[in-house]
């Protein structure tokens, strides 16, 4: 009876441990917003590379919490505007930062 017990206890230690552990904090994101994060990002550079008007491979996306971080060098401000407004209209997208700088 005393050894169900402590397998009882180390069961409800565990299981409180992977709860936590997957939990968000507000400077580390939790398993399903990381999840989530990834699918916008995949979708975001989705679009911009199928835009032929844009070279997808020197725009970056990256995605933390739903917001979108675009950066890379491009051609022209229209290309600028252009990929910040393809990444608004992905679903999952709360904000856009626009860091992406004018080829010199």
């Amino acid at each position: 009876m005393k050894q169900s017990k402590i397998i009882y206890a180390f069961f409800l230690i565990f299981l409180t441990t992977v709860f936590l552990g997957c939990a968000a904090t507000p400077k580390h994101e939790g398993t399903g917003e990381y999840v989530d994060d990834s699918v916008i990002t995949t979708k975001v550079k989705s679009e911009i590379v199928s835009d032929l008007s844009l070279k997808g491979f020197q725009i970056n996306v990256k995605t933390y919490k739903g917001i979108v971080q675009l950066s890379g060098f491009v051609d022209s401000r229209a290309n600028i505007n252009k990929a910040s407004e393809i990444a608004k209209h992905v679903q999952g997208v709360k904000e856009v930062k626009n860091d992406m700088e004018l080829k010199k």
